[in-house]
């Protein structure tokens, strides 16, 4: 029985970047000989164990069939007489298909340390057109690369077009897309995965609304602007979908199966680009800002109302974005009403609600009496 510490782990410390996870390969054993040692079985569809100690994840080397279409039409062996080199074979890219033994020798059979020199970003095998999710990975390691000066090679890229226009893509279950999309929403430049997908042609199957360079340039520049601020998932995601209109964004938020605040969030900032462009924010009216701080539920919801502002931020240009400043200001006033001292007063039910709005009301048009933005 021998162990490998294999993938992202050995890609990283070639790199000099820091190592977050580790992950191992063991050749020459069985399940059994693994329990024996302590290790916990996790895996369902393969063996992977976790360490008794450490709790990393060891998998028993293994090769894949594919026998369908999809994420999940493979058929897996593992047995003792799996190498390291049949279970690296299966893997994505060069890159990412490299071992080193617990003495620190370094197995590479097919090149990923001088793929790591040259920045490229290169499949593996042929096997690599069996599985459409590795469209979807190899354009996340592009976005997380590319600061490093990685590119997806001809060849790879080539190879994914092919599996595009093979159908593969459409075989891809929503809920994997979102993780993988999710993910590459966070990485170093994210606009670089969308780039990816469009050059293969693998956008126009998923997100087919943002393949008009209008589109494109706008939903990649709002996404890059967010990420430099630190955005959230959720920030993220409505920066993407946001300068579609409302009903196509709110339609491929939910094709995409985003989770809920994900979809909010996207919608919400699709319905209010048209109008905060069109806002005359010389002559703020307080009635067409409170009807606004309503809709966006900004009392209940404060933290989506901010999550909404810097989204709008990042995406309207520069002269539409002046009535930002007048929207935080009247809700800043507005919440300033307390609705305990009218419960005191006596109000009640709906007569409580509709004095709660006239004060917010009085307040809004208070603070927003002088702005000149």
């Amino acid at each position: 029985m021998q162990t490998y510490l294999v993938g992202g782990a050995v890609r990283d410390e070639l790199l000099s970047l820091k190592v977050k996870d580790r992950d191992w390969v063991v050749v020459g054993a069985t399940p059994d000989e693994m329990l024996a040692q302590g290790f916990t079985q996790v895996g369902s569809d393969f063996p992977v164990f976790l360490h008794p100690k450490t709790h990393e994840e060891y998998a028993l080397a293994r090769t894949e069939r594919k026998q369908g279409h999809g994420y999940h039409g493979f058929s897996v062996y593992s047995a003792p007489d799996v190498t390291l080199e049949d279970d690296l074979l299966r893997r994505d890219l060069t890159i990412n298909a490299m071992a080193r033994s617990e003495h620190g020798e370094l197995t590479d059979p097919f090149n990923g340390r001088k793929d790591l020199e040259a920045r490229e970003l290169r499949h593996v095998s042929e096997a690599f057109k069996e599985d459409p999710l590795r469209i979807l990975r190899t354009a996340r390691f592009a976005a997380r690369f590319q600061p490093l000066g990685f590119r997806v090679c001809a060849e790879t890229m080539e190879l994914m077009r092919t599996m595009v226009s093979a159908g593969e893509v459409e075989h891809l279950v929503p809920e994997r897309v979102w993780q993988e999309i999710q993910r590459a929403l966070h990485e170093q430049a994210p606009g670089v995965f969308f780039s990816v997908l469009r050059d293969c042609g693998a956008l126009a199957v998923l997100i087919p609304e943002l393949t008009a360079e209008t589109h494109f340039r706008a939903a990649t520049d709002a996404l890059q602007c967010v990420h430099f601020s630190a955005g959230s998932t959720v920030e993220r995601f409505a920066a993407i979908l946001c300068t579609l209109d409302e009903p196509a964004c709110s339609a491929r938020a939910n094709a995409l199966k985003a989770p809920n605040d994900c979809q909010q969030l996207a919608r919400l900032a699709a319905a209010f680009m048209p109008v905060v462009r069109q806002f005359n924010h010389t002559k703020p009216d307080a009635g067409t800002l409170l009807g606004l701080l309503e809709k966006a539920d900004a009392w209940r919801r404060p933290e989506r109302f901010s999550h909404l502002i810097n989204v709008l931020g990042c995406a309207l240009e520069p002269a539409a974005q002046r009535p930002l400043e007048t929207l935080r200001k009247a809700a800043e006033a507005a919440s300033n009403v307390a609705p305990q001292a009218l419960i005191k007063q006596g109000f009640t039910g709906k007569e409580l609600g509709e004095a709660i709005r006239a004060q917010r009301l009085v307040r809004i048009a208070e603070a927003v009496s002088h702005a000149s933005l």
